[in-house]
């Protein structure tokens, strides 16, 4: 397993652990009420869990997984997985973004509520995320091959 793959499958489950305690805070608020601020914690739960378990969860899978480049004359599967520094792109911009829109309204709301310095958040997040995409598929893209189907024998009567 490529380096780039442990480290985000374990930033993956390290936001599953956070996303999951925000939300456990957001849901025994509900019960307890004992902070009005806990709900600003929803919008980051949504985006932890979402985004950062299970986009990177299977971003990282998916950069170990992918069949690797096939070069000519090497019959065996060891090729390389392509340029792996496409691959840390997307995690730290996959992080980074994440990390944006769970502190973005937390911010917010400590700020008093609407806080034009802060506008910029929600947009760096989302441009960061689409070089993540750009850089995953990049990086897995050239991996793709079609399923080669097996010959078929027929017999001649």
């Amino acid at each position: 397993m490529p380096h780039v793959s442990v480290v985000m499958v374990r930033m993956a489950l390290l936001w599953w652990g956070v996303g999951f305690t925000l939300g456990g805070l957001t849901l025994a608020n509900k019960g307890l009420s004992f902070h009005g601020g806990v709900w600003t914690l929803r919008t980051g739960h949504i985006f932890v869990l979402l985004v950062g378990w299970l986009v990177q969860f299977s971003a990282g899978v998916a950069v170990w997984i992918m069949p690797r480049l096939v070069h000519p004359g090497v019959v065996t599967g060891s090729g390389d997985r392509g340029d792996l520094r496409l691959a840390w792109l997307c995690c730290v911009a996959l992080n980074a973004g994440v990390a944006l829109m769970a502190l973005h309204a937390p911010l917010v709301w400590l700020g008093g509520g609407d806080v034009p310095a802060l506008r910029w958040m929600p947009a760096l997040a989302g441009v960061l995320w689409l070089i993540a995409i750009a850089a995953f598929v990049a990086n897995v893209w050239p991996r793709v091959r079609p399923v080669i189907e097996p010959l078929t024998m027929t017999v001649k009567e």
